[in-house]
């Protein structure tokens, strides 16, 4: 059984697990990515995932299976483990997160064509095109609000 809420305790090893995921789902949707930057961008996760205002999980059986990071109405992550995509859990999540902490925009790369059309079928546009990343990576990225 699914269970989806606010994590209040973000324990060492909670984050942990979800580093775990987010891996996975990075390696499974983010091929353009080398594995350099994977393992350079996995050494900041734990330090987003402690930062971020609310950080929501989804369960199953009491393992964690993905998760939303939200502050000020942006989408800042939202990581499914391989093994639960196409099942409608993202959608469940970013609307628990519209629901809760009203999302209106994410950001999303460019070269991760199934994250920019779930977002589009979820409402969003793009308003905005970068060609580098935050780091100033070769990575475009795509600005998207809600309508």
């Amino acid at each position: 059984s699914m269970q989806i809420y606010e994590l209040s305790d973000r324990s060492p090893q909670l984050l942990d697990r979800l580093v775990r995921v987010w891996e996975a789902s990075v390696r499974a949707t983010h091929t353009f990515l080398s594995e350099e930057d994977i393992r350079r961008i996995k050494a900041y996760v734990p330090q987003a995932l402690g930062g971020v205002a609310h950080l929501v999980v989804a369960e199953d059986r009491g393992e964690p299976v993905a998760f939303l990071g939200t502050e000020a109405g942006r989408l800042e992550m939202l990581f499914l483990s391989p093994a639960h995509r196409g099942c409608g859990l993202g959608r469940q999540l970013l609307e628990y997160g519209i629901a809760h902490y009203d999302i209106r925009e994410v950001t999303v790369n460019e070269q991760n064509p199934q994250a920019v059309s779930f977002y589009t079928h979820m409402g969003f546009h793009t308003y905005k095109r970068t060609e580098q990343d935050e780091q100033g990576g070769p990575y475009p990225l795509l600005y998207m609000a809600r309508k």
